[in-house]
């Protein structure tokens, strides 16, 4: 399927298992970003990225969603089961030369469609405390934090958040600027 994003063009959203190759760059620039900000070494953490069973991100639990720019990955995310009800959004990523133009939230809202569909009626996610960005995302996506709002980041930890689906509801997929 192809969205129309402004000040981008046509983006195709594609469904691709985790040893894809256009997967690769998802979880590659995923392991140096979160090394930066974690620490570690890229190689430690593109292994602990990699700990999940590719099955967990397939159907029918799970998905994992790449946006592409003709054949250039540019964005991507995916959801695993939680429990009966629940899915779980891992890995939402955008590539450094493509932020700040929405597809975060585009990814999000292909996921949620995705787990509608599925049936579930919850999505539960967490996110760390070095990431402004994703607590940004999420909660300008309609996210309930889990935790307290008004301690500072670090006192937190791991940033959990939730947000009840509408099974059979029509996700709006229109994007602006």
């Amino acid at each position: 399927m192809t969205i129309e994003i402004a000040g981008i063009g046509g983006v195709e959203v594609r469904s691709v298992l985790q040893d894809d190759p256009l997967a690769a760059p998802l979880i590659e620039e995923l392991a140096v970003e979160y090394s930066s900000r974690y620490g570690g070494t890229r190689d430690e953490v593109f292994d602990d990225l990699t700990t999940y069973p590719a099955e967990e991100f397939a159907p029918p639990h799970g998905a994992l969603l790449v946006l592409t720019l003709g054949d250039q990955p540019i964005a991507g995310g995916a959801f695993r089961q939680f429990d009966s009800d629940t899915a779980e959004l891992k890995r939402i990523w955008t590539s450094a030369s493509f932020r700040q133009r929405g597809l975060g939230k585009v990814v999000v809202r292909e996921l949620e469609t995705e787990i509608a569909a599925r049936g579930y009626r919850r999505v539960f996610l967490t996110t760390g405390p070095r990431q402004p960005e994703a607590v940004a995302l999420y909660r300008s996506c309609g996210y309930t934090p889990l935790y307290d709002t008004t301690l500072a980041p670090l006192e937190v930890g791991i940033h959990p958040f939730e947000k009840k689906l509408h099974v059979g509801h029509d996700y709006d997929r229109r994007v602006s600027a």
